[in-house]
């Protein structure tokens, strides 16, 4: 026994068996033939890992969004879900001193934006509307993991600013360096030693373009300021994204095989084949076939419902594979739901498969999908429209182009007043309507909740329902008609005999022969 360990032992302080330290450490950590399969390559860090990995992992995504049907169906998904039909709409939330909303100021905002929103004008191509320009960053994100917007100011337009889509290709993931400065570039993006972004250096050119390999690498370094990188993080430290269906591409891409496998399969199966075999004493005259081509092939044909007699020496051996029969839809059912988990969607939505779906389970399954979709929501406006809107209203301000009824022009010096849009995202419509129209009667009526949250959770706007429902009375009122209110909850509808175009003798009216109620 060494001195230490002595001295140990007398202390009482001697290091318990190895056994009893494993016992008290996390099983998944310790090297054993149940975990031995785990990789061991987690100690590095994410940047180091997408070197390697982001420009395959980002080419078979897009391959699988072009080719496979249900990784299509899932980035078509994340596009309807949070962006929807019509886009994020907006209303500008600017309050004065006393706390009042700036009804004048916000009214001026919201219709100037909505003027740059219209196709011509947002973007730098002329091509796209706001609302385009919304589905293709929600279709890229999910398929590249991430893209690039630049804000281009003073752009020739009569609001003298655009946005500008750069696919993630034109950000090299080979360019890493340390700078003179302090600054590192990781992956095309140059970081400060407090690990912020300042700057972007782009391609010119798409690596994927002719042109490139005869003009040579060439980089335009943006600021970071005029760049929008729209990309989710799943580690610190992290520069780059990562496609959404990256867990779930290996599976996808192996049903596509299965699928191509039990098709061909099947098509081998339907097509009723066999082979005539001979043993050694069979006779060698024997012909199956009515006649022989140029070659001396037996050509054969076959009639329903016929039988031929072999001679003696001649069997014939049928080939009929019945693969798939009852393993394929257990199968794909199955790998699907894995695939919906790696996905973060419902299955029945994924796989458009509502057998033994109900009132209940699709209740539940659609709540929990969108709080993901919600999630999604709130990322997109923060890191995109918040951006967007940021940066145009700071370059009108400063050319004077938001002018008051006065005709005098809101100054920068407001920016952070008038900075202050409220997105209001797509809703959904329930499987059952009803209950759902119950219910929240029901908490109107108990002053849990007010009108205006049961707009917003709809997707629609409490001032826009009422300045309709005026117009409605006033346009009624022009026309002389009278307008109905529906019933309150739970009131009982009173008939009387006017209403019901019935005599009090119990005799129909000449206005409605046939006594029926138009109520």
């Amino acid at each position: 026994m060494g001195v230490i360990s002595w001295l140990a032992e007398k202390l009482g302080t001697r290091t318990p068996p190895p056994e009893v330290v494993l016992k008290r450490v996390y099983a998944a950590g310790v090297p054993s033939r149940n975990n031995a399969g785990f990789s061991q390559g987690g100690t590095r860090n994410m940047d180091a890992e997408l070197r390697q990995t982001l420009r395959n992992m980002r080419n078979h995504s897009r391959n699988m969004a072009q080719n496979n049907d249900y990784y299509k169906r899932y980035v078509n998904m994340v596009v309807k879900n949070v962006v929807g039909p019509k886009g994020f709409s907006f209303k500008v939330m600017a309050k004065n001193s006393g706390g009042k909303l700036d009804d004048t100021a916000n009214r001026v905002i919201r219709d100037a934006f909505l003027d740059w929103c219209r196709r011509g004008n947002c973007d730098v191509t002329g091509k796209l509307s706001f609302t385009d320009c919304q589905r293709l960053f929600m279709r890229t994100v999910p398929t590249d993991g991430e893209i690039l917007v630049r804000k281009v100011r003073s752009f020739n337009n009569r609001h003298g600013f655009a946005i500008q889509f750069i696919e993630a290709d034109h950000l090299d993931e080979l360019l890493n360096t340390e700078l003179p400065n302090g600054n590192e570039i990781r992956m095309g993006v140059e970081f400060d030693p407090w690990d912020r972004p300042v700057a972007y250096h782009i391609l010119k050119k798409h690596p994927g373009d002719y042109a490139l390999a005869h003009s040579g690498l060439r980089y335009e370094v943006i600021p970071a300021a005029d760049i929008i990188h729209g990309m989710s993080s799943d580690r610190p430290r992290q520069s780059r994204g990562v496609p959404w269906g990256h867990a779930a591409m290996t599976r996808l891409n192996n049903i596509g095989g299965y699928e191509d496998a039990a098709i061909i399969n099947a098509r081998i199966g339907a097509s009723k084949m066999g082979f005539f075999e001979k043993s050694v004493d069979a006779d060698p005259s024997y012909n199956n076939g009515d006649d022989t081509d140029a070659q001396g092939n037996v050509i054969t044909e076959a009639e329903p419902g016929t039988f031929e007699e072999l001679p003696v020496g001649w069997t014939f051996k049928e080939f009929n594979p019945s693969y798939p029969a009852q393993e394929f839809d257990p199968f794909m059912k199955r790998s699907l739901k894995g695939i919906s988990a790696g996905l973060d969607v419902a299955y029945h939505k994924l796989a458009s498969d509502l057998e033994g779906v109900n009132y209940s389970s699709a209740r539940a399954g659609e709540l929990d999908e969108r709080d993901t979709w919600e999630v999604w929501q709130d990322w997109f406006a923060d890191i995109f429209l918040n951006d967007v809107f940021g940066a145009w209203l700071e370059v009108q301000l400063l050319a004077g182009r938001l002018l008051l009824p006065a005709g005098s022009a809101l100054p920068i010096s407001k920016f952070d007043k008038f900075n202050a849009p409220a997105w209001r995202a797509r809703s959904w419509a329930w499987v059952d309507p009803v209950k759902d129209m119950v219910a929240s009667e029901k908490e109107l009526a108990n002053r849990l909740t007010s009108r205006s949250r049961i707009c917003d959770e709809n997707g629609e706007d409490l001032e826009t329902i009422f300045m309709e429902i005026k117009a409605e009375r006033d346009l009624a009122k022009k026309y002389g008609i009278e307008l109905i209110d529906p019933l309150p909850s739970g009131a009982k509808l009173t008939v009387t005999a006017a209403d019901t175009n019935v005599n009090p003798t119990g005799e129909p009216s000449n206005g409605n022969q046939d006594g029926n109620s138009d109520t």
